[in-house]
């Protein structure tokens, strides 16, 4: 499954969050599909994981507690979203 994990970084934190970063890799069962760093006062890092399921997730949320807050969304990709809709407007028509 495609994950979204958006990152808010708490305030202060700049210097140990670069730091560890260097050091860090995403946790087994996790692959990295995209990672981007934003220059936002609100918003530091949004990635694109692959994963079975959002478990594997919960120990990089808690590794990073300190420094960001995380969110976890499920994505699906704009094919499969728009699949989803023909099928879905195809069963509203049909009945």
């Amino acid at each position: 499954m495609l994950l979204a994990v958006v990152m808010r970084a708490h305030p202060g934190t700049l210097n140990e969050r670069y730091g560890r970063r260097l050091q860090w890799q995403y946790p087994q069962g996790v692959t990295l599909v995209a990672e981007y760093w934003i220059h936002s006062s609100e918003l530091s890092v949004f990635a694109v994981v692959e994963a079975e399921s959002p478990e594997p997730l919960a120990a990089m949320r808690m590794e990073w507690d300190d420094v960001f807050e995380i969110d976890v969304f499920p994505l699906v990709t704009a094919e499969e979203g728009l699949e989803r809709l023909r099928r879905t407007m195809s069963s509203e028509q049909q009945g």
